[in-house]
């Protein structure tokens, strides 16, 4: 949606993913969620564009699994691909960033993020399924939270802004799971407007 809203009022946009098949739907290229990824991925960039407007932070995954045996690689994937992209991201296009951006037109850095940053994704929450806590996925984007605010004070002398979007619960395949348990209706109950 926000790489379409993006090349609908005329941006030239990249998009990098973990899933293939989205890619092919979207005409571009992968990436990994490694720095070796993130930097080969601004170096493409590099190669073809001489600045960069705007860097949308748009990676998540979550992971579900019980307290007692969440799985040690549940930890490492989410905070590679949730935070660790990010940084790696943001830190390689900080250069095409910065060229020309000024303070009445700044390059910028948007983050999404999520509500589960700041509410509870333990097991019994409405944010999890059965016994199944997210442990590192709130784990991952409070931590985005914090990174934003790090870049954000790290950039401004370079003039680019960094700010984060925290969404609460929306249709899509990461949230099908309490779509299907709880219904639009037990999830809107949940969402001051009244709507998931």
């Amino acid at each position: 949606m926000i790489a379409a809203a993006y090349v609908q009022n005329g941006a030239k946009v990249y998009i990098a993913s973990r899933k293939e098949q989205q890619l092919k739907e979207a005409s571009s290229r992968r990436v990994g969620q490694s720095k070796a990824g993130c930097e080969a991925l601004a170096n493409t960039i590099k190669e073809r564009e001489s600045k960069v407007h705007i860097l949308v932070n748009n990676s998540g995954a979550s992971w579900g699994a019980p307290f007692e045996d969440f799985p040690e690689q549940g930890w490492d994937k989410i905070i590679a691909l949730n935070v660790k992209s990010i940084f790696y991201m943001t830190a390689a296009l900080t250069p095409l960033l910065a060229k020309d951006a000024t303070g009445f037109d700044p390059g910028r850095v948007i983050n999404i993020s999520s509500v589960a940053g700041f509410l509870t994704t333990a097991h019994g929450s409405r944010l999890a399924s059965g016994n199944n806590g997210l442990w590192s996925y709130g784990t991952s984007k409070a931590a985005v939270n914090h990174l934003t605010i790090l870049l954000a004070t790290t950039l401004a002398p370079k003039f680019i802004t960094v700010n984060a979007i925290l969404p609460g619960v929306f249709p899509s395949k990461m949230t099908a799971f309490a779509l299907k348990q709880l219904g639009e209706d037990g999830l809107a109950q949940g969402n001051p407007f009244g709507q998931p």
